[in-house]
């Protein structure tokens, strides 16, 4: 019985990182993965099937499902930022965590928060997270989705990120995380000795806001 045990556990462990380590034409027809990077003539790019900088938090809703949250995020000190979290994206056997944030105005952000139905500090301590009312969420669906993070529920290591998403534009350590960024595809994986790998998307021309705080 521990025999089979331990294989069971080994082959669900393969299965899940499968999509990751295989180069077959199989792997490459599921769609939605996070090296499936396409570059648009205006230069933007779409991944996750959405267009970073035009699609919007309604085009996510209908192609993604409503198994997600969706709340303003903020410190103690800001006014937040607004976020569709989908805790159980799915594409093919990969799975993760995918975020999705927008650029809302500020005088909406305020609107929203005071009229939250609830509000609670999230796991960290750090932030809390305002659950938006059901009279604001047309209004809030229309926002603009400008960034997403996708935190994969395997954990990655260098030659993983080399073949599939190719040899980065730069490197930048920072203690324990090494930062392969990739200008023209707007995107920084942020691979971690210790914790989940993370990857941010942008549109190119949003990129350099994007690592300025790593330089």
């Amino acid at each position: 019985m521990k025999i089979f045990f331990s294989i069971f556990v080994l082959l669900a462990v393969v299965l899940a990182v499968y999509p990751f380590l295989d180069g077959s034409k199989n792997s490459a027809t599921v769609t939605g993965l996070p090296w499936q990077i396409e570059t648009l003539p205006d230069g933007s790019t779409q991944v996750f099937g959405l267009h970073i900088g035009v699609s919007r938090l309604s085009d996510a809703y209908k192609m993604l499902g409503s198994d997600m949250e969706l709340a303003i995020v903020a410190a103690s000190d800001e006014l937040g930022n607004l976020e569709m979290y989908y805790g159980h994206y799915q594409a093919g056997l990969l799975s993760g965590k995918l975020v999705l944030q927008t650029s809302a105005s500020e005088k909406n952000l305020k609107i929203w928060r005071d009229n939250a139905v609830k509000s609670e500090y999230m796991a960290s301590g750090l932030a809390k997270k305002y659950t938006l009312s059901e009279d604001n969420i047309s209004q809030v669906l229309d926002e603009v989705i400008i960034a997403l993070t996708f935190i994969p529920a395997v954990n990655l290591d260098e030659k993983v990120i080399l073949d599939r998403f190719g040899e980065p534009d730069n490197r930048i350590q920072l203690d324990a995380v090494t930062h392969f960024l990739y200008s023209a595809k707007g995107l920084d994986i942020a691979l971690h000795e210790d914790s989940k790998e993370v990857m941010q998307y942008v549109s190119p021309a949003a990129f350099g806001q994007l690592i300025q705080p790593l330089q």
